[in-house]
C-alpha cells in the first residue's frame, strides 16, 4: 500500500492528508474552506489579467 501524501492547508498551513476521507481538501476544516471562498468573494483574492487585445474593452473583456 503506497503512502498517501500530505499538503499544507492553503489557508493555515495545518498539514492534511490527501485521501477520500479528507471532505475539505486541500484545506484541513470548512472553517478555513469558507475562509478562502469569503476571499474570493470580497475580490481580495484575483486572477492576474493581461493587456486588453486590440478593440477589446478593458473593463467587460468583450469587443467594443
Amino acid at each position: 500500500m503506497s503512502k498517501l501524501p500530505i499538503v499544507s492547508c492553503p489557508h493555515c498551513g495545518k498539514e492534511v492528508e490527501w485521501s477520500v476521507e479528507s471532505r475539505f481538501r486541500p484545506f484541513c476544516s470548512e472553517r478555513c474552506k469558507l475562509i478562502d471562498l469569503g476571499q474570493w468573494a470580497t475580490e481580495n483574492y484575483r486572477i492576474p489579467q493581461g493587456e486588453p487585445a486590440a478593440g477589446q474593452d478593458p473593463e467587460s473583456g468583450y469587443q467594443a
